[in-house]
């Protein structure tokens, strides 16, 4: 069976009265993975638009509101689940195989039939932003990739995140002293020479949970191997932004996004 096919759908309730919400279950690399699609409710072809969620388990759920918000813009969003949540078959691993979730979530809306042209973008939010980038090194044909608040450094967030490393340990299977080749498989920077598509950091000068200094990494590497990226920094921003600011800053994002479409 293809990577990315669709096994069940069903209408999910929507806070949008002009996006419709599906819940998926969907073929990746063997499993059944759980998912969410967010579609305007027309028959117009849209860009697709891949929504890479952050956390792990139950920390940092995709939430409907705001796939609901991005297909407002003009998007054919799908958010993965992750391997092991929601009913999903499979164990999450923090960007280790559960990349191939976000890989087949690509494949999903390449083939969905109202995506505009094959033309999917990628956005990861915190640990979805390693997702994202090891998407656009995957999928060549990736439109954009944005990473907002996104962890670029899979050793810097052991260093930083004290709260996470029991996690990170149990998951990854150690420390980066004793596995150092497992967190490098899970950083993308030193992948990026890989990237083809032009890449967008949003990151909150104030943010404790994924620090500044992972899009400066970033950032710097990118430009190092001369490849397009743009910045929106927020100097008085931290991980989440106010309401209001957020809505202004998801419609930089599209707008951004939609020249690339």
């Amino acid at each position: 069976m293809k990577n990315g096919t669709i096994l069940e759908k069903e209408i999910y309730p929507s806070p949008n009265p002009s996006v419709e919400l599906y819940s998926v279950t969907y073929y990746a690399e063997g499993l059944r993975v759980k998912g969410m699609m967010a579609q305007p409710k027309d028959d117009q072809p849209y860009p697709g638009f891949l929504y890479l969620r952050g956390g792990i388990k139950n920390v940092g759920q995709v939430r409907p509101a705001r796939i609901a918000q991005f297909a407002s813009e003009g998007f054919i969003v799908f958010a993965p689940f992750y391997r092991g949540n929601q009913g999903g078959e499979g164990n999450e691993d923090f960007a280790g195989d559960d990349r191939n979730d976000a890989f087949a979530a690509f494949d999903l809306l390449s083939d969905h039939p109202r995506v505009l042209g094959k033309k999917v973008h990628v956005f990861g939010f915190s640990r979805g932003g390693v997702m994202g980038l090891l998407t656009a090194i995957d999928k060549k044909e990736t439109a954009s990739v944005v990473t907002w608040g996104g962890v670029s450094d899979m050793v810097l967030t052991y260093g930083e995140r004290k709260d996470l490393r029991r996690m990170m340990k149990r998951v990854i299977g150690g420390t980066p002293k004793k596995y150092p080749i497992r967190y490098k498989w899970r950083t993308p920077l030193y992948r990026l020479d890989e990237i083809e598509a032009p890449v967008l950091i949003v990151h909150g000068a104030k943010d404790h949970n994924v620090s500044i200094e992972h899009a400066h990494r970033l950032e710097n590497r990118l430009k190092e191997l001369d490849k397009h990226v743009d910045t929106y920094y927020f100097e008085n921003y931290t991980h989440y932004f106010p309401p209001a600011i957020n809505r202004e800053i998801v419609k930089l994002v599209c707008d951004w996004m939609k020249k690339f479409s």
